[in-house]
């Protein structure tokens, strides 16, 4: 019998929504904020503290027990989540590990001791739970090797004397009875040798054995779309460790099957260390191996992958005593992006525009479609030119964009603010020495204008390059950015010459752009003047018109090169490096993933025996460096890395709700019914306005549209400014990433003018100041029939509550305070349903676009 304190659990469950995030740092170099220094103002979404302890038998049948660890396991974020989203997971009171690996991620983490394994698990810790009752089967793993032990030896089966697994389970062969035959699994049943399977049970119901790579699930094979997110997370000497763990939807992993109907839950198990029974007389091998401490110091490194012991280690973590010492983080998981289009017969209504407002639409939209007195909202992602096109060409009821337009049609439009958000330079930057990811990086617009401009050499295929041959490689060796960021590694990555962006229009690069030209050392850059330290911009791009709704690929140099590859396949290579896409989710992606979108991969096909050109692989980890352009939303909702653009000289400023309201303080309203500017020159005289603040806008005709499409618009501008403004990761709230809209505070110019917009949509009556000038009419052959002076009355329009306003005004931000950051935030799909003038529209751009992109093989002309 054991004693009572052996296993003695204090559980403190704490139940709540969202973390503040907060937010601080200096340096000699510039002020800047932490953006990843998180502290909770609130309680934890999930909280909850156990008593740990390993207990092994002696040969007397006594027991030794080991020291006990009273270890706190806390998540941010348990409700509503979506495919990809990363949630902080954090501990308190593990053990210290020891044999760190350089990678934690999937099989690659197993040669550690001591370390905290985190996975994705379908059920849930529940006796009623039936067939969704929590068990190691119904956990993810990405391969056979971290659930299974096949063809042991003696000394490897340490499982066979686990205190708590019953006697089945320590058998020479066990984990699926009956054992699969020779056929499928030839080396399970070895005489002489151990085995212990640990199956993945599929949501269909199939069972795959992983005795061998073959017999797991398609989302585990080799080279799978998504890289393993789960991993043996790494405990400091102070019992602490904190991890982003990225969930995943049935739609990333369908094996898995986790989705707003099914019962999903996040796995934490501190190793201790196996319990084991008696030994034998003699002990064998396996007793002896179940008894073992570690062969790694605690706060060791283990990077050249050496042998651990298997009872202090990952790779038995479905063993009884391991599994029992588990934390369980019930999960639930939004609609999926289609639940309108599934559960809603209706067409929907198509609003086109900027893809800054994808992740608020994602939530907004089943408050719409689920109810009969609403109609189906459809948000599709398009540029803000193209979507306003739409919008005034009648193909669409409503255009959002984030700034005024061209317009080109005679009908007045509308501006609604709708939504506060903005764009950042998102990042995964590793430390050397495998010190963990780098929690500030600090951009000026000079260094934005040095990557826009391709102004960097990439690799020694770019020292070729007429009038930039002394350029830094990348921007990792430019002095200016590692006086900004030091300690930094400094060797060479060709994605460290560019910043992955856009290929298309779009008002996030006219923002961007707008920052870069209101500096002067950037302005002066662009214009040909060299840094301090010699650095000259690219002769392609040497007065650069900017601001501008796009960046051109300018540059033509080919290399000259002995390589085969590149001889049968010449490309412009400054544009390899570039490579930009087609929207922000995908830059996202890409940095999730810390996979590049550098098309300089060149290599022997063997199937076809043809050189090809591709895409570089995936980094690795501890070695990561990468930029990109994306949406605060993306930032937010998949817990990316956020860079501290400089505002005033000196000062950097990351997005966050008071850095973003400071921005909205500055802004200017426009005549009655245009958008409001945020002048970037008032920005450079700010600490605390973060330059990438961007407003969404509802635009929308206020004379000749359809009455029906006229009150839908007026319906979500009212809806989407009221309800839609109420912060939290459910259906209709307001997803973090953005700041809600008040009526009072520094929004609520915006709030009003989203009420004046409205209510001339929904009634199409203009403002007298927003109608052309009267023309004196005219009679006669070849004159146009006269134009009704009315509208007809628009059906009536449901005006919803107004969000609640806080109780007390927010603290002023003083000069050196550090702003609140917004809680973490995931990935958004538009439907393509309904799409059909859309389509047709960018029917037109998909051959521009096919010009655009020969532009990567082909030498463009020099203009002369």
């Amino acid at each position: 019998m054991r004693g009572g304190t052996r296993r003695a659990t204090a559980v403190a469950l704490v139940l709540g929504l969202g973390s503040v995030l907060v937010l601080a740092g200096s340096s000699s170099t510039g002020s800047a904020v932490e953006p990843d220094a998180r502290a909770s103002a609130s309680a934890p979404a999930y909280s909850e503290t156990k008593t740990l302890q390993r207990v092994v038998t002696k040969a007397d049948g006594s027991q030794q027990e080991f020291p006990a660890y009273t270890v706190t396991v806390t998540a941010d974020q348990t409700t509503d989540l979506r495919g990809r989203q990363r949630i902080r997971i954090a501990w308190k009171g593990a053990q210290p590990s020891g044999g760190r690996a350089s990678n934690p991620f999937g099989e690659s983490g197993l040669a550690q001791e001591y370390p905290v394994v985190i996975m994705q698990c379908r059920g849930v810790d529940d006796p009623r739970a039936g067939e969704e009752q929590l068990r190691p089967e119904t956990c993810w793993t990405a391969s056979f090797a971290q659930r299974s032990q096949i063809t042991r030896s003696d000394g490897e089966a340490a499982w066979r004397h686990d205190l708590d697994a019953d006697e089945t389970a320590k058998g020479r062969v066990s984990g699926l009875d009956p054992l699969p035959g020779a056929d499928v699994c030839p080396t399970a049943d070895i005489a002489g040798y151990s085995t212990r399977l640990t199956p993945f049970v599929a949501a269909s119901g199939r069972v795959f054995p992983a005795c061998q790579a073959d017999q797991m699930p398609p989302e585990a094979a080799v080279g799978a779309a998504f890289p393993a997110a789960e991993l043996a997370a790494f405990t400091d000497l102070d019992g602490r460790g904190e991890v982003q763990f990225e969930v995943r939807s049935d739609v990333e992993n369908e094996s898995l099957g986790c989705n707003h109907e099914t019962a999903c839950s996040i796995v934490v198990i501190p190793i201790v260390g196996l319990s084991c029974d008696q030994p034998s007389s003699p002990p064998t091998a396996s007793d002896n191996a179940c008894r073992r401490t570690g062969r790694f110091v605690p706060g060791s490194g283990n990077f050249a992958s050496e042998g651990v012991d298997q009872a202090v280690s990952p790779t038995v973590w479905w063993s009884a005593s391991q599994w029992r010492n588990r934390f369980t983080i019930p999960i639930t998981f939004g609609l999926p992006p289609d639940a309108c289009d599934i559960l809603d017969p209706r067409a929907p209504t198509g609003f086109y525009g900027t893809e800054l407002l994808a992740q608020a639409a994602l939530q907004w939209s089943p408050a719409y479609c689920l109810r009969k007195d609403r109609f189906k909202f459809q948000h599709n992602q398009m540029s803000d030119e193209a979507g306003f096109t739409l919008m005034e060409n009648g193909g669409g009821a409503a255009a959002l964009v984030s700034s005024e337009q061209t317009r080109v049609g005679t009908d007045p439009v509308g501006y609604a603010p709708t939504a506060v958000t903005g764009f950042a330079i998102g990042y995964v930057v590793d430390k050397p020495d495998n010190a963990g990811e780098l929690s500030t990086l600090r951009i000026t617009p000079r260094l934005v204008a040095k990557l826009l401009t391709q102004s960097y050499l990439g690799s020694d295929l770019g020292r070729g390059h007429p009038g930039m041959a002394d350029n830094p490689l990348s921007i990792m060796q430019d002095p200016e950015f590692v006086r900004l960021n030091p300690g930094l590694s400094r060797i060479n990555q060709e994605v460290g010459a560019t910043l992955l962006s856009l290929s298309n229009q779009s008002d996030v690069i006219r923002q961007l752009t707008d920052w870069v030209t209101h500096d002067p050392a950037a302005r002066k850059f662009i214009a040909g003047e060299p840094d301090q330290w010699g650095m000259v911009v690219n002769p392609n791009y040497e007065g650069l018109a900017l601001p501008a709704a796009e960046i051109p690929l300018l540059d033509d140099f080919v290399p000259e090169t002995g390589n085969t590859c590149r001889q049968e396949n010449p490309a412009v290579y400054f544009n390899q490096i570039a490579a930009p896409v087609t929207t922000l989710r995908r830059i996202s992606e890409a940095l999730l993933d810390a996979h590049p979108n550098v098309q300089t991969r060149c290599e022997l096909d063997a199937d076809t025996g043809l050189y090809k050109v591709g895409r570089i692989g995936r980094q690795s980890y501890g070695s990561r460096f990468m930029l990109g352009l994306v949406s605060l939303g993306d930032v937010e909702r998949y817990g990316l890395k956020a860079a501290a653009l400089q505002a005033a000289p000196g000062k950097f400023v990351v997005p966050s709700e008071s850095s973003l309201a400071a921005a909205v303080s500055l802004m200017e309203p426009g005549e009655q019914t245009l958008p409001f500017t945020l002048d970037q020159a008032a920005v450079r005289t700010s600490s605390k306005a973060y330059p990438g603040t961007m407003v969404v806008y509802t635009a929308a005709r206020m004379q000749n549209l359809d009455p029906a499409d006229a009150a839908k618009v007026a319906q979500f501008i009212r809806v989407a400014t009221s309800e839609g403004q109420r912060p939290g990761p459910g259906n209709g709230q307001l997803p973090a990433g953005y700041l809600p809209l008040r009526r009072t505070g520094v929004t609520a110019g915006l709030y009003a003018a989203a009420q004046d917009v409205a209510t001339a949509v929904g009634t199409q009556t203009p403002p007298a100041s927003t109608l052309p000038d009267p023309v004196q009419p005219t009679t006669g052959p070849g004159t146009s029939p006269e134009v009704p002076t009315t509208v007809p009355d628009a059906p009536a329009v449901e005006e919803p509550p107004v969000a609640e306003e806080p109780t007390e005004a927010p603290a002023p931000v003083e000069e050196d305070t550090a702003p609140v950051a917004m809680p973490a935030t995931t990935a958004i799909s538009s439907r393509t349903a309904g799409l059909l003038l859309p389509l047709l529209f960018l029917g037109g751009l998909l051959g521009s676009l096919a010009v655009a992109g020969t532009r990567f093989l082909v030498r463009p002309p020099r203009q002369g």
